[in-house]
């Protein structure tokens, strides 16, 4: 792959890999969110319910402060 380098130890075990953001920023923010979904896991979740009963209160609000 272009703009990707896998570095190895002297034994040839794999290190570290370097990315060419340049050309390959798509895949860094893939990783990222392969991460941060990875330490999220164990979060609690909201239902689909909640989401939208908070989003709701949330304009509500926001109505009642743009007209104060």
């Amino acid at each position: 792959m272009k703009g990707v380098q896998y570095l190895f130890d002297s034994k040839g075990n794999p290190q570290a890999v370097l990315i060419d953001l340049k050309k390959n920023l798509r895949l860094w923010e893939d990783f990222q969110d392969l991460l941060i979904a990875e330490q999220r896991r164990n979060e609690p979740r909201e239902t689909l319910r909640e989401v939208r009963t908070l989003l709701k209160r949330k304009r509500i609000r926001h109505r009642k402060d743009a007209y104060q």
